[in-house]
């Protein structure tokens, strides 16, 4: 088991992950099967991996340009959703050709309409797997590049060895990405264990400022509050202050 383990961080490290473990899901049973349902109660394990954003497209996220919005869009969702899926992909054969099941995950795909999220939480597994906490704006934030780090995921019943180790939340009272966020989706509560998303986070109100970009026939991109965190900006010299951005509301 150590050596197909070592196989599936090794194939993360050539495809540029920049993060790669694996995550104990059993003490997060409940939330996986609530959110997920059933048919991922098989599943005892997460293979977690994450690639950083370029700074140079986060950083234009508050610049109101419709081309630079196009841009990000490309290269931050498109290209890095892209590559997440094709080594959850990889990551998921090598699983099977070793006599285990994997489900492997998209890097972003809409599957409770109702609820507007996806069939398992991605960061959940990362904050899992140690690499960082579920901050204010509802998304893991890493020490080393904040929130500037897309994840994937791919559930295994396989017996590799895993880790249950969330890391303690770092925020303390900043409230850059709750203050910043164009329609006050966030409550500005700190994530805790077993509490309703809702708490936290207005899942609602953030969709519909999606829609009303597309109506405009503007690209639905947004990403302020993780431009914003300081973990992501910190020792990265003069940027734009939250203070003096004319956001789009």
């Amino acid at each position: 088991m150590e050596e197909l383990h070592d196989q599936i961080l090794s194939l993360c490290r050539d495809h540029d992950a920049t993060y790669s473990g694996i995550a104990d899901l059993v003490p997060l049973r409940d939330e996986v099967i609530r959110q997920g349902g059933e048919i991922l109660r098989a599943y005892s394990k997460a293979v977690v991996f994450g690639i950083v954003l370029q700074n140079s497209l986060v950083d234009m996220l508050p610049l109101k340009n419709p081309g630079l919005k196009n841009l990000y869009s490309h290269h931050g969702y498109q290209v890095i959703n892209n590559r997440i899926d094709l080594l959850s992909s990889r990551i998921a054969d090598i699983i099977q050709n070793n006599g285990y099941t994997a489900f492997p995950l998209p890097a972003s795909q809409r599957y409770d309409k109702e609820n507007i999220s996806s069939i398992f939480s991605h960061k959940l597994a990362a904050r899992q797997a140690g690499f960082g906490w579920i901050g204010k704006s509802c998304m893991l934030i890493t020490p080393e590049h904040g929130p500037r780090v897309r994840w994937g995921s791919v559930l295994t019943d396989a017996p590799l060895p895993a880790i249950s180790a969330p890391m303690k939340e770092k925020c303390g009272k900043c409230r850059a990405c709750v203050d910043i966020c164009p329609v006050g989706a966030y409550t500005g509560e700190p994530f805790r264990e077993r509490e309703p998303r809702e708490v936290r986070f207005n899942a609602q109100l953030c969709d519909k400022y999606f829609d009303d970009l597309k109506i405009r026939n503007e690209k639905p991109v947004c990403g302020l509050c993780m431009y914003i965190c300081p973990y992501g900006r910190k020792k990265r010299g003069k940027s734009i202050s939250s203070k003096n951005l004319e956001i789009q509301r």
